[in-house]
């Protein structure tokens, strides 16, 4: 569902990323800000002014979607919803859910805090630009008054019934409410939201014909991605109940790359970084199987190369970290979560610090994808960026 991905910052303990398509889309609101929207609302500002503007309210714009996906966070927090962050993306941005809502009634209130909170916010920023009007700066008063009608807009978008929209999540709560089945209900809000991002889609290709460049990149930009987002939703709901009570040991790959304590660091990095490419190897014990800790080609780096061949392996190991390791009996979709969290490198799989196995992202996709065909699911599952 995302793209290249990179951490802003944390707030509230929730990691804030960004997506790299904010990046395209940060560009483009800015531009069509100070380049349309800004001249057009108040003719005869200096240019400079205009990009001023339209800069400073596109972080506005930036924040504002922050605030309101910290919203949902914070909801599916107070009722102990896993969270691994908020991503930043397109036309809005994403709560990442470790796992699904418990029941219809959370679903509702987690979708419902979004479009709230920005309802909210744009009030805010409403009173401050009545406040301000009589003798604040031009500039100030159309940034503010902007930051209003986006936070309305915003809540009103993300109110269409169109899954994965919040409307479209508000609609898979009454949904599974009515009918109890939480595949059916997403099934059928995805199939209305990837129809909703078809019909924006269409209109943007209108505008373009009738000759309105602005407005056509961005319905077709939506419509695309909110066309492509419904799908995805759909899938991941299907990979995560694939995924959900399969113990780790169905798909581990026995007889793991790992390094002797006693090896030399030449030999570490002639046999084993050159030929596999990892960034880090668990390390077991001379003659035995026991794992001793993990090496670090970037532990390797800190060593001149000329000395490589008198040190060893033991004198820079360390422990593994607990979100590197797992048991054999662990739930799968636990595995994705760490292999998520360890940023799409490969899991441990232990027992009693004796080293059995490795885990891939490859492995738990290759399992998915032949446990889905023989269920009718989809051939090739989207799993999120880094998992």
């Amino acid at each position: 569902m995302f793209g290249r991905r990179v951490t802003l910052f944390r707030l509230f303990g929730f990691a804030v990323r960004v997506d790299a398509s904010w990046i395209v889309i940060a560009v483009l609101v800015t531009w069509s800000l100070a380049a349309g929207v800004f001249p057009a609302e108040f003719p005869g500002l200096a240019a400079s002014s205009y990009w001023w503007m339209g800069l400073i309210a596109a972080l506005g714009f930036f924040g504002s979607i922050v605030f309101h996906e910290l919203c949902h966070s914070l909801v599916a927090n107070r009722y102990k919803l896993p969270m691994h962050g908020i991503t930043l993306f397109i036309f809005g941005g994403v709560a990442e859910m470790g796992s699904e809502p418990a029941t219809p009634k959370i679903e509702f209130l987690m979708a419902l805090a979004g479009p709230v909170s920005s309802i909210v916010l744009g009030f805010m920023f409403w009173g401050l630009y009545v406040t301000g009007a009589a003798t604040w700066p031009v500039q100030a008063l159309g940034v503010l008054a902007y930051l209003a009608w986006i936070n309305w807009l915003l809540a009103a978008f993300n109110l269409i019934p169109a899954f994965p929209l919040d409307g479209g999540r508000i609609l898979r709560a009454a949904l599974w409410h009515f009918k109890g089945d939480l595949r059916r209900a997403t099934r059928i809000a995805s199939a209305i939201g990837g129809g909703f991002g078809a019909l924006l889609f269409a209109y943007g290709i209108f505008r373009l014909l009738a000759g309105n460049l602005i407005a056509a990149i961005w319905y077709c930009l939506i419509g695309a991605f909110l066309r492509g987002a419904s799908r995805a939703s759909y899938e991941q709901l299907l990979w995560r109940t694939a995924l959900e009570g399969e113990p780790v040991s169905r798909f581990m790959r026995p007889d793991p790359v790992a390094v002797r304590a006693g090896m030399s660091l030449r030999q570490l990095v002639d046999d084993y970084v050159y030929r596999y490419g990892f960034k880090t190897y668990p390390v077991v014990a001379d003659g035995g199987g026991n794992l001793v800790g993990c090496v670090a080609t970037r532990d390797v780096s800190q060593i001149p190369r000329e000395e490589w061949e008198r040190h060893h392996v033991e004198e820079i190991v360390h422990p593994c970290a607990a979100n590197n390791t797992v048991s054999p009996d662990t739930d799968a979709l636990q595995a994705l979560n760490k292999i998520r969290e360890n940023e799409g490198n490969n899991l441990l799989v232990t027992d009693h610090d004796r080293l059995l196995a490795t885990v891939s992202p490859g492995d738990i996709m290759n399992f998915l994808a032949a446990k889905l065909e023989l269920e009718g699911g989809p051939r090739r599952p989207l799993l999120p960026a880094g998992q």
